[in-house]
């Protein structure tokens, strides 16, 4: 069992998980929980593509929980098969960049921005002065590359047609039910479910003994500062994604 949850920042953790049941040869198949909106474009990759070898080895089940959306999706398409309940909230395919603008605060607090460049992108997406319009074409171009990419990946390991996937991946989401209707997904269920179906598919006999990943080693220093900081970093970082430029796979029902 491998568990994806929350918005993707990082895939070391994940991808380590990945690789350790990758050489266990008593482990017959892998179950990938994922509970995520998506997030990063770099770290749903990377983790898609540790899926993705792991599967010339192994076979791959993925349960859906509440939501398994845009980034979440993205690694979902490298199993073998998708399992969401029939209320998952899945699909948001699509890409997204975002950029601040604080030119209006700080005329109210009085200050001013001057800067010096070498070339007349490099400063793209400051925060201190509108975008230009050919600066948004260029990063619109970016996003529109990274568009791409995710429906290459969509369209060839759930073998939809590229041009019928544009006309549902603009977006929107879908319910598990809604999902397999249209192909995104290929069964209904929980996550007891997932696991004997990846049981079935790998040749287990009986009831699947399920494995979890060895917890990394924490010292005690570490320990400490983790409790400090949990709830701050916790709050920064439902703010973080919504202003930190960057590519991104990600659903966000609050923006």
């Amino acid at each position: 069992m491998v568990t994806v949850e929350g918005v993707l920042r990082d895939s070391q953790d994940i991808v380590r998980q990945v690789e350790e049941f990758s050489r266990d040869e008593g482990i017959k198949a892998v179950v990938v929980r994922i509970d995520s909106p998506g997030g990063g474009v770099t770290p749903s990759q990377e983790i898609y593509d540790s899926l993705v070898e792991l599967k010339t080895k192994k076979r791959i089940v993925v349960s859906m929980g509440s939501v398994a959306a845009s980034g979440g999706y993205l690694i979902a398409c490298a199993a073998d098969k998708i399992v969401a309940n029939p209320g998952t909230i899945t699909g948001s395919i699509s890409a997204i960049m975002h950029f601040a603008n604080a030119e209006e605060l700080l005329k109210k607090i009085g200050l001013k921005s001057s800067t010096v460049k070498s070339g007349k992108f490099k400063d793209i997406g400051s925060p201190t002065r509108p975008m230009t319009p050919e600066e948004k074409a260029l990063i619109q171009a970016l996003v529109d590359d990274t568009y791409d990419q995710l429906l290459d990946v969509i369209a060839r390991d759930r073998k939809i047609p590229k041009e019928a996937l544009r006309k549902i991946a603009d977006g929107r989401i879908f319910t598990g039910r809604q999902a397999r209707e249209l192909g995104l997904v290929d069964d209904l269920g929980g996550m007891d479910y997932a696991v004997r179906l990846a049981g079935k598919i790998s040749g287990i006999k009986g009831k699947p003994e399920v494995a979890y990943p060895t917890k990394k080693k924490s010292t005690l220093w570490e320990l400490i500062l983790q409790q400090t900081i949990s709830t701050l970093v916790g709050e920064l970082r439902k703010e973080e994604t919504r202003f930190h430029q960057g590519f991104y796979y990600l659903y966000e029902p609050s923006s």
